[in-house]
């Protein structure tokens, strides 16, 4: 048999073919990606390699600028500085965290931990706030050490200030660094941002907070720039006018130096508040420059809360001031009439307690005029137990308590105006005749705000009207609601408010002031049922926390001009002679005037 034997030339001739092909195909396969990169997918690299180039960075807009009533500067914005890494541009982040340690003595823990918030926010390739606020000292030492460490960048931005620190920080509030929260909610937000946290700062964020602009800029292989152009300017937030006199507020903060408590003055015909003071009080720029802990830990364990915006944020029982409500109540619905008169002894019966008069041998027979000059509480007792707590509740809820003013600041507490259900539902208890005689006298389970009272009193003189305090100059009065009074009722508390300052056993008569029409009420208000050891004692002989609440809640007219002003001293004593040279301070300053004397 013949065997088969392949033929040499032949198989020489196919292995060049075969190199010949792969050679064709790896020419077209490169030719294809070539064509790729060069003409299908050119315009996308020809950016990426503009961006190894050029960058662009935000550009921080400032805070719009607010002014009190006159123009004077209340928040302005001053440059700040803050120091930035970029971590494309940094070979070694851990010995670069450790120069800016060494550099600024901020600890070397802190920096990792905010280098760690940061680096998931942060592109790679953009600034990333380490340290939001620098010293000129330390940027000129940062600044000396730069060139030698890549991806290091001093940040400059607009930093907060309040140049009146301390006098309106309860209305201004402050900015501080935005948290995680704060980026988690408004992703326009970035890190390094600051933001509203109280005041006015954080209700009307939006409003001054400006847009950011853009810039680009170019920069070499390390990272160093070498010539910049803005592509959209930053735009500044709106500017405010607020209603506040920083005068009269500042007037007014200075008499209340060592004392807490709360002072509004509002202008009745429009809403608009004139002052808002709360004491004690802080300094706002502390938290825009980053508070300390010692700072801190200060603030939350002063025992006179200086933190709290007393205002709106602190309820208390109204004490005696509750009085012009039951007067207008007892009028309006048929439990009194203003001539009659009741005999107080000192002392209410009612079952087997005996609820007492503040005059221990009481003010004899007592007409409605009387009960509001001298503030009887036996004639509120009487009339508080003839009208009952379901007419008293709805009518004072009508007056404007136990519900929010909707001033423009956060926090704000809604009071507490008991009744039958609430007690049922709170303390799983029956309502008792007891509890409609404390609430009569403005105690009891009774809180209220000093802004409430401000507001409920503006409505007295103004018509009837409740209108939303207002604390921006240029706001439209907004009306919330109605008083519940009659015409007659209102004249009438309104002229007996008069006669408790002018006459001479009026207990407000401490706010006589000539030329000046003022009407007045005071109340105490019992923090606790005292001991009896303390029962006989003065003020001053009584334990700080065991005395009682002071109020007075007065208007000031002049021609065109009027003004309700309340101020509530915390355990000051006595309303007349506490609270009552603090709204006599304020009614000199307004109406700059000198005391009339008694």
């Amino acid at each position: 048999m013949r065997r088969f034997v392949p033929d040499p030339q032949k198989k020489s001739s196919l292995g060049p073919l075969l190199l010949q092909s792969l050679i064709v195909l790896l020419f077209c396969f490169f030719g294809l990606r070539l064509w790729y990169l060069q003409v299908y997918k050119g315009d996308y690299f020809a950016r990426k390699s503009l961006q190894n180039r050029t960058r662009q960075y935000s550009v921080y807009a400032p805070r719009g600028l607010v002014r009190d009533m006159h123009g004077t500067l209340l928040a302005i914005n001053e440059p700040a500085y803050a120091l930035a890494l970029v971590r494309e541009d940094c070979p070694d982040i851990g010995k670069t965290l450790t120069a800016i340690s060494s550099w600024t003595s901020v600890p070397l823990d802190e920096l990792r931990e905010s280098f760690r918030r940061g680096q998931k926010r942060v592109k790679s390739f953009d600034p990333q706030i380490i340290i939001p606020d620098l010293t000129l000292d330390l940027v000129a030492r940062i600044e000396a050490h730069s060139l030698y460490w890549p991806g290091v960048q001093i940040v400059s931005k607009p930093r907060r200030f309040y140049p009146e620190q301390g006098v309106l920080s309860h209305v201004l509030g402050f900015v501080a660094q935005a948290n995680e929260k704060d980026l988690n909610e408004d992703h326009s937000l970035a890190l390094g941002d600051a933001v509203g946290k109280q005041g006015l700062e954080k209700t009307l964020e939006q409003t001054l907070r400006g847009t950011k602009g853009l810039r680009e800029v170019e920069v070499d292989a390390a990272g160093r720039v070498l010539n910049a152009n803005i592509l959209r300017p930053p735009r500044a937030g709106t500017d405010l006018r607020l209603s506040i006199d920083l005068g009269l507020q500042k007037k007014i903060s200075s008499v209340m130096q060592g004392k807490a408590g709360a002072v509004v003055v509002l202008e009745p015909v429009t809403g608009k508040l004139r002052a808002l003071v709360s004491e004690p009080t802080f300094n706002e720029n502390s938290f825009v420059r980053g508070i300390s802990t010692a700072e801190w830990q200060g603030l939350l364990s002063n025992p006179l809360h200086p933190l709290q915006n007393r205002p709106i944020q602190s309820a208390y029982p109204p004490g005696s001031v509750f009085k012009l409500v039951m007067a207008g109540c007892g009028l309006d619905k048929g439990g009194a009439d203003p001539a009659h008169t009741v005999f107080c002894n000192g002392g209410y019966k009612l079952g087997r307690s005996v609820f007492r008069c503040w005059k221990r041998y009481g003010h004899g027979k007592v007409d409605m005029k009387k009960s509001l000059v001298e503030s009887c509480d036996v004639y509120y007792y009487q009339l508080g137990e003839k009208l009952g707590v379901d007419t008293l509740s709805p009518y004072a809820r009508a007056c404007g308590f136990g519900a929010r003013t909707g001033i423009d600041l956060p926090h704000e507490k809604s009071g507490l105006v008991p009744s039958r259900d609430w007690k049922e539902r709170k303390y799983g208890r029956r309502w008792q005749g007891g509890d409609t005689l404390n609430m009569s006298i403005g105690q009891g389970y009774t809180l209220v705000t000093p802004l409430q009272v401000a507001r409920f009193l503006g409505g007295v003189l103004n018509g009837g009207v409740l209108l939303k305090p207002s604390l921006l100059e240029t706001e439209q009065p907004e009306e919330q609601g109605r008083l519940p009074f009659s015409e007659r009722a209102r004249n009438l508390v309104v002229k007996n408010m008069v006669a408790t300052v002018e006459e001479a056993r009026g207990t407000a008569r401490i706010l006589r002031t000539d030329g000046v029409r003022i009407g007045g009420k005071t109340g105490t208000a019992q923090v606790v049922k005292l001991m009896e050891k303390y029962e006989k004692k003065d003020t001053e002989e009584i334990p700080y926390k065991y005395r009682d609440h002071a109020w007075m809640a007065a208007f000031a007219r002049q021609e065109e001009r009027a003004y309700v002003i309340v101020a509530m001293i915390e355990h000051g004593g006595h309303g007349g002679s506490d609270a009552g040279p603090v709204v006599k301070t304020a009614i000199e300053h307004l109406f700059q005037t000198g005391s009339a004397g008694e």
